[in-house]
């Protein structure tokens, strides 16, 4: 089979070193892929832009493409799934308005409330007035939440009045995230532990993957700003067997079914961020797409047919399948640069890339070629995940070889996966 994954992040790398093991693949073209995407074996990446729709349609047909995944949120919710769709070429990813889930905070909460599923309470502004004086009764801390997309950027937790309106007056009359924070979710703030819950849906049928815990703050013991993620481990001890299947049952099928009741058939990964404590579990979040950088940690693991899982979900057919994984844990430290998620420098050549072994991958999220080396090129740089029999040695793994990557600015978390030591 010939596939097109379309995206050039770490998610991007994981999917496709995943894909490429398969017995199935013939051959891999990424769209526009990085400098860690080209050095795996049957894959070739392709200097097209992952939002230039038209062009992926005329790649795709040109090729004769068998399957697309389309990695990161913006072109499905520019709507690529329904462009492919509607010219007969088969594809792994939620249509344009199922993609609301991560398009609009606004669509999200409001699927959520209708199907009575647990959320944290939230209201919804439309002006920065308004806003303005909610936020100076309100409790806090408090939540607010740019409507649109905001790569991993459109959620401030205010823990003061002053931030509160200080992250009010950046998103909505600043816009510093552009359109994306013309409109705003003010919710309550949950306590509890986070945990990433993604499941894979064909339209009629829905399973479990492996579960994991993100960290989402740029800063060691949680502190800092929101990022995209600075690390992820697999399996999260806090989902147990029991807490599965009550997400399963209590969140994830409630939310299937009022999108169908919306007439949206959801395809494709759908990301659940929940807040778990021990009275209720709620959902944070939703992203209609696999998580970055829980998907490297997950795919480390998994031990089926990464590339037949795919293809059975784009077909409709995932009743009755069972996904094995490796019982081992994995973590992934991402390398990040100087000043990120803020403003950051690229360009520097990356040094130490040679130190992968049998239990230890280096996946790119941010690099390119240029002559004999490689270069930051993005935010988030590399995830470097590890194996191992428990989350300590899978530490262990994977900050050992972190600590022989460097470039003109590096920085990373030293405390992924400790969060309950």
């Amino acid at each position: 089979m010939k596939i097109l994954v379309i995206g050039s992040g770490g998610r991007e790398h994981a999917i496709v070193w995943k894909l490429a093991q398969s017995d199935l693949c013939e051959k891999v073209f990424v769209a526009p892929g990085n400098a860690g995407t080209a050095d795996e074996p049957k894959t070739e990446n392709i200097d097209l832009n992952a939002e230039d729709l038209d062009s992926l349609l005329a790649f795709a047909k040109n090729k004769e493409i068998d399957l697309t995944i389309v990695g990161p949120e913006a072109p499905l919710v520019l709507g690529l799934i329904d462009l492919f769709e509607k010219n007969n070429l088969l594809c792994l990813g939620p249509n344009k308005l199922a993609a609301q889930m991560e398009g609009s905070k606004i669509f999200m909460k409001d699927v959520l409330k209708k199907g009575n599923i647990p959320t944290a309470t939230y209201e919804v502004f439309t002006d920065p007035e308004s806003a303005r004086e909610f936020l100076e009764t309100c409790d806090i801390p408090i939540v607010l939440k740019a409507d649109g997309l905001a790569a991993g950027k459109g959620v401030i937790v205010a823990f003061s009045r002053d931030e509160a309106l200080e992250a009010l007056n950046s998103l909505m009359v600043e816009q510093k995230l552009g359109t994306a924070g013309d409109n705003l979710v003010i919710e309550e703030y949950l306590k509890g532990e986070e945990a990433s819950f993604i499941v894979l849906c064909d339209g009629k049928n829905v399973i479990s993957l492996a579960s994991s815990q993100d960290h989402k703050q740029r800063d060691d013991g949680d502190k800092g700003p929101n990022t995209g993620g600075m690390g992820a481990y697999s399996p999260a001890p806090l989902i147990t067997e029991e807490i599965n299947e009550e997400i399963m049952k209590d969140i994830i099928h409630p939310t299937l079914a009022e999108l169908k009741r919306r007439n949206i058939n959801y395809k494709g990964f759908l990301y659940a961020g929940l807040m778990i404590n021990e009275q209720k579990i709620k959902v944070l979040e939703y992203n209609c797409r696999f998580g970055d950088p829980e998907t490297q940690p997950i795919l480390m693991r998994m031990k089926s047919d990464f590339l037949s899982l795919c293809l059975k979900a784009a077909k409709q057919e995932l009743k009755g399948v069972q996904i094995n994984w490796d019982d081992r844990f994995a973590l992934g430290v991402v390398m990040a640069s100087k000043g990120y998620p803020e403003k950051y420098e690229t360009g520097f050549p990356i040094s130490g890339l040679n130190g992968e072994n049998e239990t230890t991958k280096v996946f790119h999220c941010g690099t390119k070629i240029e002559g004999e080396k490689i270069l930051s090129n993005g935010g988030r740089v590399l995830c470097v995940t590890g194996l191992g029999g428990n989350l300590d040695t899978a530490f262990k793994n994977a900050y050992e070889t972190t600590s022989k990557i460097s470039w003109d600015g590096a920085f990373y978390r030293k405390d992924i996966g400790k969060r309950n030591q």
